[in-house]
């Protein structure tokens, strides 16, 4: 069962729903331990100061902002509480938006809102007219001695909120160097064309139970077989290949053939599955036609090569 991992009250207006925030996540990252290799003896790491060398104590570190190489702005525990932002328990709403003007980048970290004890009908009421008007909350609040933006939308009869990055945070595409100048050539009709034809092959419902951590899962299995005691051998990895198509149109049509291709695949059956295979078939005589063919050629010039060796002689 989900344990609130923090507590306090929406409120705007006159309004105030208590309220309990739980993560709406759960990482399933694959965590190790460092380990001499020799024994598998446990790695501790210290804090040691770089003048001497010794082990320095908790309460006697400082936190000090670097102004210059080697240079710092040292601030006190009792300076840096002076500034913690107003440890205040309130979800203060500011804002109703429309969720299509948020930019997914400004997301940052799910939780789930549930009521508190007493405050069912009042979290229900705002669950119910969050929904209806289609709209999305922006407020602040502080958790964990930081002040947060966040984004407070009703789904499945619950409140849902991300916390959000404030906007001198998010990194302006003008900032990226290698951004794709807009002066460069314009893409040619045809090709838009089939991109987009590219692009509607591929679209489809989004179900996020399709996508798995493939990674994870064969990190995982990895493991399992080591301590098994089974023999690993490493695989060799294969490097994606150039496409082998000479330009833009060539490369989209491939990419669109394969997709299709594809679907046949999955779909064909009956006539279709066999028009597919008789093509297959034709596809392979053919090329065993030219094998042949080639080969004959090869033997020929051999023949003649032979014979006029002999005649030089």
């Amino acid at each position: 069962m989900a344990r609130a991992i923090w507590s306090g009250s929406i409120s705007f207006g006159l309004l105030n729903v208590p309220v309990k925030l739980y993560s709406a996540v759960s990482k399933k990252n694959v965590s190790f331990r460092e380990l001499r290799e020799e024994d598998g003896s446990r790695i501790r790491h210290k804090r040691v100061a770089e003048a001497d060398g010794k082990e320095v104590p908790y309460e006697e570190i400082v936190k000090g902002y670097e102004i210059a190489p080697e240079q710092y702005v040292v601030l006190t525990r009792d300076e840096l509480e002076e500034l913690d932002p107003k440890k205040t328990r309130a979800i203060e709403i500011q804002d109703f938006v429309d969720l299509d003007e948020i930019d997914p980048i400004y997301f940052d970290h799910p939780y789930y809102l549930g009521p508190d004890k007493g405050a069912e009908k009042a979290y229900a009421l705002l669950v119910k007219a969050m929904r209806e008007s289609s709209k999305v909350a922006i407020a602040r609040f502080v958790l964990r001695n930081k002040e947060n933006l966040a984004a407070i939308r009703a789904m499945e009869g619950v409140l849902t909120m991300a916390t959000m990055r404030f906007a001198d945070e998010v990194v302006s595409p003008d900032e990226i160097e290698e951004v794709v100048s807009e002066n460069g050539e314009a893409p040619k009709k045809q090709e838009l064309e089939m991109a987009k034809q590219l692009i509607d092959s591929l679209a489809g419902d989004f179900d996020p139970t399709k996508y798995e951590d493939e990674y994870r899962n064969e990190l995982l299995d990895l493991i399992e077989r080591k301590a098994k005691g089974e023999k690993i051998v490493s695989a060799v990895s294969e490097e994606p290949e150039p496409t082998k198509a000479p330009d833009l149109m060539a490369a989209l049509e491939e990419s669109l053939a394969a997709v299709k291709g594809e679907d046949l695949a999955k779909g064909a059956e009956g006539d279709g599955a066999s028009k597919k295979s008789s093509s297959r078939k034709s596809s392979t005589k053919k090329s065993s036609s030219r094998s042949k063919s080639s080969s004959s050629s090869s033997k020929s010039t051999k023949s003649r090569s032979r014979s006029k060796a002999k005649a030089a002689k």
